[in-house]
């Protein structure tokens, strides 16, 4: 018996799963991240730019290339390991790095990436970071020491993460060199596949987060005209319930609210779509960290409730705004324009009223030009009846006026019949057969 046809794209599906390995690290080591997105219209951008801007660095190290049509690569350039991976809108490139380096944070260490090939970058920078993974010391002050000599201590997120294993910090602001700046401090004998894990997380955490707030910042942009059109619409929605009698301006105006809000909704339903699914992720990264409190210190989460929470939920009550104005604008037409409808079949019903009065004094007219017509064409076939009659009436003895009364009564008779027998056969041509 022949074996099951497997769906073309099972495979296919079932790799997908495993296609992006988390990194194995080793203690210790510093990793230098950059993410890279086009202004606009990044999700329909033409990735082959993408692949094209990988090929360029790996060529500049004698580097295999990825398979065509590559989403991920994962490489070595030099002494370093390169991850390079594509997504919806950006792409992402994780240099790492052993050691430390000759000082912590060391701006020449973005060096890696030459200026040039920065320059023809198919994008601009949405963020980048440089992460240094050292041991952790035995006394935790040696921990806060190097935080407070490293970042803004106002700032400063610090947590222990996966089961007490390591200790994470991050200020999330941009330094000097233009780059964020992250911490890790891992216990001994912490798996190198577990310290990959809480390197990605960090890169995940603060690329989704900028991702996120391209959002907010979206807001901030359509609030001033999202108010305007809020305005202008509960100004019509007065209008109409004055009833002022100018329903089909109210309509037109009303119309012209709801066309913008449609484009305005259609303009921003990707960004703000987005937003909530990268806040999702960011929410559920930091979650998988397991956070536990620091020195007394917030943690990353904590950071997140007091400074990005609030801008995702301003977000999130503009999305609901502009979806609220949408629909009132909507139901505001669709109420006017019934308004309307009614009014056109009440005036429809008069003019209707109007044309049967007059087809009545149509028809009473035409009866009465009947009767005229009865009288008109007797007294001329009266006359023709005379002249043929008069020299039969004088062979018989009968006066012209006598012949003359005899002749009319048939002749009237005769004439009315005819012409009713016309208007009855016209009648029924113009009424047609009955079904």
């Amino acid at each position: 018996m022949p074996p099951i046809q497997d769906h073309p794209l099972r495979y296919k599906l079932a790799n997908e799963l495993h296609a992006r390995p988390f990194p194995s690290l080793t203690a210790p080591c510093r990793a230098i991240y950059l993410a890279i997105k086009q202004p606009r219209d990044a999700a329909s951008r033409d990735r082959s730019l993408d692949l094209a801007h990988l090929i360029d660095l790996l060529d500049r190290h004698d580097t295999p290339h990825p398979q065509p049509g590559a989403t991920h690569y994962q490489g070595q350039i030099g002494q370093h390991m390169l991850k390079w991976e594509q997504h919806t809108e950006f792409v992402t490139y994780t240099v790492f790095m052993p050691g430390l380096g000759e000082r912590p944070f060391d701006p020449a260490d973005f060096d890696v990436f030459p200026l040039d090939w920065l320059d023809n970058a198919p994008g601009v920078r949405v963020t980048s970071a440089m992460i240094r993974i050292e041991g952790r010391p035995d006394d935790d002050q040696d921990i806060s020491r190097n935080l407070n000599n490293w970042m803004v201590p106002d700032s400063i997120a610090v947590s222990e993460v996966i089961d007490r294993d390591a200790v994470i910090a991050g200020d999330f602001r941009i330094d000097p060199a233009g780059h964020q700046r992250f911490a890790a401090f891992v216990c001994q004998g912490i798996g190198q596949r577990r310290v990959g894990r809480i390197v990605q997380r960090l890169c995940e955490i603060e690329t989704y987060k900028a991702m996120s707030m391209l959002g907010f910042t979206r807001v901030r942009e359509i609030s001033p005209r999202m108010g305007q059109i809020d305005a202008e619409l509960t100004r019509l929605m007065h209008i109409m319930t004055e009833d002022g009698g100018q329903e089909e301006a109210t309509l037109k105006s009303l119309l012209s609210v709801s066309a913008e809000l449609e484009s305005l909704s259609a303009r921003t339903s990707f960004r703000l779509g987005a937003t909530g699914a990268y806040e999702a992720i960011v929410g559920q990264r930091i979650e998988v960290l397991r956070e536990e409190r620091f020195q007394g210190r917030q943690t990353f989460s904590e950071f997140m409730m007091r400074r990005y929470d609030p801008a995702m939920r301003t977000v999130k009550s503009a999305e609901r705004r502009l979806e609220s104005m949408t629909h009132r604008a909507t139901r505001a037409a669709d109420l006017l324009r019934t308004r309307v409808e009614v009014g056109r079949s009440a005036q429809n019903q008069q003019l209707l009223e109007s044309m049967n009065k007059r087809a009545e004094l149509q028809l009473q007219l035409q009866k009465t030009v009947e009767g005229l017509s009865v009288v008109a064409i007797s007294y001329y076939a009266v006359s023709l009846a005379g002249y043929l009659l008069y020299p039969v009436g004088e062979m018989l003895g009968i006066s012209k006026g006598m012949l003359t009364a005899l002749v009319t009564v048939p002749v009237v008779a005769v004439v009315y019949l005819m012409i009713r027998r016309i208007r009855h056969h016209a009648e029924g041509e113009t009424s047609g057969p009955d079904l």
